[in-house]
């Protein structure tokens, strides 16, 4: 099934990443084109694929994770500004009839992503 997804984990409390932020965009000609926002649920996942059949297509996209509000509303002590707040990723989409899963893994201070399936 052709489709878009992510999630985030809490990599520094060892849990599901809930209610974060979640912008998407496709890049056409260097310019951002925002196509969704979602908020993740308690098991740090979108309640659905961002893209699905044929609105997902090959390109380039970002998400942007808002992860600065997420560890800051957790009451962690945290500089001002945050050393992460918003964490994008921008990956590029070859064949969109397959699975494409873009998670998040994050801390306070690091991240890391791959392509998960």
């Amino acid at each position: 099934m052709s489709r878009l997804t992510t999630h985030v984990l809490d990599a520094a409390h060892g849990k599901p990443g809930q209610n974060i932020k979640i912008d998407l965009y496709k890049i056409v000609n260097n310019n951002r084109n925002i196509l969704l926002t979602k908020i993740t649920n308690r098991d740090g996942r979108c309640d659905g694929p961002l893209l699905e059949n044929d609105v997902f297509q090959p390109g380039v996209y970002e998400l942007d994770f808002h992860i600065g509000s997420y560890f800051s509303g957790m009451g962690i002590d945290m500089p001002t500004p945050n050393f992460l707040d918003v964490v994008t990723l921008r990956f590029g989409v070859a064949d969109a009839s397959q699975h494409y899963h873009v998670p998040l893994v994050a801390t306070p201070w690091s991240y890391s992503t791959y392509r998960g399936s």
